[in-house]
């Protein structure tokens, strides 16, 4: 049976300045710029640059929707029909008696007068072909016909950043006569592939690793004996020589250690990725720019923020000049309330921007503060193995801050330290415990781990089992299958892969 009836409830819901710090939060440093255009484009009562003693004082007000400024829905008034004073718009809050006067810069020498637009920012760009621009360019040079030449191109646009051609070619017939209206074969198109493969950089276009690998080898200058015995190996035996099963390399080519060893240095010299030689790749570049910056001063950790976190910003002048002529017309029509009460959502909106971006410095100084002091004897050295184990509660305890603030606090935020700019993520680790019960960071095992498979011999590495019993050895209670999951992190690949002659 239904019934209606009336329940309270206690919700939390979050304001739109509590949504939009979480937003700025998550922001790094190197898009923070671009945040701010959009919100200087969006609103035009936002201004770059630092406001003066008014502006200050009017920053310092909250601003609020209040119920005078909200319309009747049954208002009839006209364009021209006056408003009365009782309905007017409160702007106590945007407007003070003292604010009243010349603007400061109309009193100025115009040739004092400095306009920020007039600071042209310019970023020099590389202007560079792509990696597949470069191979269309030898197209050219090829004794092809036009038709020929349409099927080498799209042969080129086939292939992946690497310099691979993953495609099968009978897709790519169907490819050609569906998409371009050009009738081939699978003959034909190997024919022209063998020609494009003789492009540079050397091993383009290859449709496996053994064939890039060929491609290179057939391609030398100057072969030697070694290089034919090289091309035997990939031809014949390149399963046996991936799993670096040496000695059966040796018993099967008839060769020894030393001329064995010559041979994988041949084959190792080879480059498997063609594509990536290429300058002009065509591959993103990433630049970190980091959001924190410390200095030891003789151990005396000193931290900032990179300026770009503060931005100057202010609520424009050209808007409070306008909440002034509102103030002093005597007759109001209701098309002038409407602009008036447009000029306050923007002053809001600007306002809680501001409050936004500070309240983002503060917070990321707080948590930046706390992971510093927890993480101290690390960032005083630089040594991994001193991190101590450290969680997301771990700060946010030490802050008063939300477990999820300080997580979009850390997200794609850098520290950039004496020793190298870190990400925030990489002070945060698990703990393992030792023998005496003390708490250990697992990259201070990662550390230690990694540290041993540099100094093994490469003829014979340490297996997971030995690393196991070393680390058990040195107070670690660690298991064989911990050890291999951190060697697999660390991408360290197991023993017989790490063999060398």
């Amino acid at each position: 049976m239904l019934k209606q009836g009336l329940q309270q409830k206690l919700l939390q819901k979050l304001s739109p300045q509590q949504i939009q710090l979480m937003k700025l939060l998550q922001v790094p440093t190197a898009n923070l710029e671009q945040r701010i255009k959009e919100e200087l484009e969006s609103n035009p009562a936002l201004e770059e640059g630092v406001g003066d003693d008014a502006e200050d004082e009017a920053e310092e007000i909250v601003l609020s929707d209040s119920p005078e400024i909200e319309e009747s829905e049954h208002d009839t008034e006209t364009e021209n029909e006056e408003i009365n004073p009782e309905d007017d718009v409160d702007l106590s809050e945007y407007y003070n008696e003292d604010d009243e006067g010349v603007a400061d810069y109309k009193t100025k020498d115009p040739s004092e007068y400095h306009d920020p637009d007039d600071d042209k920012k310019t970023i020099p760009v590389a202007t560079t072909s792509t990696f597949h621009e470069y191979l269309e360019s030898q197209v050219g040079l090829l004794r092809l016909n036009d038709r020929q030449k349409q099927i080498a191109m799209h042969i080129i646009g086939s292939l992946d950043d690497d310099g691979y051609l993953r495609r099968e070619l009978d897709a790519m017939v169907d490819d050609l006569v569906f998409r371009q209206n050009v009738s081939t074969n699978e003959i034909e198109l190997k024919e022209i592939l063998a020609e494009v493969q003789k492009f540079d950089p050397p091993g383009v276009a290859a449709r496996s690793l053994e064939e890039c690998l060929l491609i290179q080898l057939r391609r030398k200058e100057e072969p030697t004996p070694l290089t034919d015995l090289a091309i035997k190996v990939i031809e014949k035996y390149f399963d046996v020589f991936a799993k670096k099963h040496y000695d059966k390399l040796e018993r099967q080519l008839g060769v020894d250690s030393d001329i064995l060893k010559a041979i994988v240095d041949e084959i190792t010299k080879l480059n498997p990725k063609p594509g990536s030689a290429f300058s002009g790749g065509g591959g993103e570049q990433f630049v970190i720019v980091p959001d924190f910056i410390l200095t030891n001063n003789s151990g005396d950790l000193q931290l900032s923020l990179n300026s770009a976190n503060a931005p100057e910003l202010k609520v424009s002048n050209h808007f409070r000049e306008m909440i002034a002529d509102y103030r002093k017309t005597k007759e109001k029509n209701k098309a002038q309330k409407e602009a008036i009460l447009f000029i306050k959502q923007k002053l809001d909106s600007a306002k809680w921007f501001i409050d936004a971006i500070q309240s983002r410095y503060q917070t990321m100084l707080m948590t930046m503060q706390a992971i510093m002091d927890y993480q101290k004897e690390y960032l005083l050295t630089g040594d991994e193995t001193r991190l101590r184990p450290m969680i997301l509660k771990d700060i946010a305890d030490r802050t008063g801050l939300d477990i999820s603030t300080v997580s979009r606090v850390a997200n794609s935020k850098y520290l950039q330290t004496e020793f190298g700019t870190i990400s925030l993520k990489y002070f945060f680790s698990e703990s393992l415990s030792t023998e005496s019960g003390e708490e250990v960071s697992t990259r201070e095992v990662k550390k230690i781990l990694s540290d041993l498979i540099a100094v093994e011999d490469k003829s014979k590495p340490i297996s997971d089992q030995k690393l196991t019993e070393i680390l058990n050895e040195k107070g670690y209670n660690i298991a064989r299958r911990t050890v291999a999951k951190y060697r697999e992190m660390l991408n360290i690949p197991v023993a017989r892969l790490r063999k060398e002659l």
